[in-house]
């Protein structure tokens, strides 16, 4: 009776055993499918992640090369507007006017220097001057003048194309005096040919024009000019005036530079001792007007 209460006791415990044993796989296989869907979770997370991360660099990228694509055709666009520069030639200077403005902003200073030249006269420079400032005469003959272009600095401080006709003699004093005046930037109003003005000295020096040869005489007398053998040369007339004094009274040419004849007074555009302008004429060996005794003339050089 015994030993079968014993053999039953050890059924019940093999029976409690053995449900134990299934509780806990069941318990190990449901942790075991847990945590499996807890990874899956994480790695479903991670690749959105990394998809939206990609998504919007992709997005990113789109977008900054969309601006760079942008801004390379706002510079295209800004390039083709732009008016492509042309080049000066020599020729084109020599085709503009006397008194023209030229823009030098992009021009080297060898290339402004070409522009300061001496030729024999042309036709068409013979014909300006016939019968105007030049007069048929046995003193001075076509073939011993020169035409002479220059660049001058106007009073508007702008570069301006300049004009003068001189003896051949004196032809490269002036060019180089008018180079170093150029290049100091000194100001030269007007430097046209005497013949605009119908060759009358009296209008050219009242428009303030600088000129050299006219054939004409000295005035009030019958004495050649030392302009009439292209030997002398007028700077900013107007406000460097011929002055005489004659019966007491003050002759003044031109006659609107009369507020100029008092050389105590100053005033813009005035040679007198420490001008540039005079310094240059003089050491070239030329005579100042405005040095003389009998008269003053503070326009005039002559050589």
């Amino acid at each position: 009776m015994r030993k079968e209460k014993i053999s039953s006791r050890k059924k019940a415990a093999s029976k409690i055993l053995k449900r134990c044993v299934l509780l806990c796989g069941s318990v190990l296989i449901v942790f075991g499918i847990w945590l499996f869907g807890e990874k899956q979770t994480e790695e479903t997370a991670k690749t959105r992640t990394k998809a939206t991360t990609k998504a919007t660099t992709k997005a990113e990228e789109a977008s900054k090369e969309g601006t760079k694509n942008q801004k390379l055709q706002e510079i295209l666009d800004t390039i083709s507007s732009i008016e492509p520069q042309q080049v000066l030639e020599l020729s084109d200077v020599q085709a503009m006017a006397a008194g023209d403005i030229l823009d030098v902003s992009e021009l080297s200073w060898e290339f402004l220097e070409s522009l300061f030249y001496s030729e024999e006269l042309s036709e068409e420079i013979q014909q300006r001057i016939w019968n105007n400032s030049y007069q048929e005469n046995d003193n001075i003959s076509l073939d011993e003048l020169r035409y002479l272009r220059v660049l001058h600095i106007g009073f508007d401080g702008k570069t301006h194309i300049g004009e003068l006709m001189v003896n051949q003699v004196i032809a490269e004093d002036i060019l180089e005096i008018m180079s170093e005046l150029y290049k100091q930037e000194y100001p030269i109003e007007k430097m046209v040919l005497i013949d605009v003005y119908g060759a009358e000295d009296e209008s050219s020096m009242s428009d303030n024009n600088t000129s050299a040869f006219n054939y004409r005489e000295i005035a009030g007398s019958s004495k050649l000019s030392r302009h009439a053998l292209g030997l002398a040369i007028d700077i900013n007339p107007k406000y460097n005036p011929y002055v005489k004094e004659k019966n007491g009274e003050l002759l003044v040419s031109p006659s609107n530079g009369s507020l100029y004849a008092d050389r105590s007074q100053e005033f813009s555009y005035k040679i007198a001792e420490g001008d540039l302008c005079l310094q240059l004429f003089r050491e070239h060996g030329f005579t100042w007007g405005g040095s003389w005794n009998s008269v003053k003339d503070y326009q005039h050089f002559e050589k």
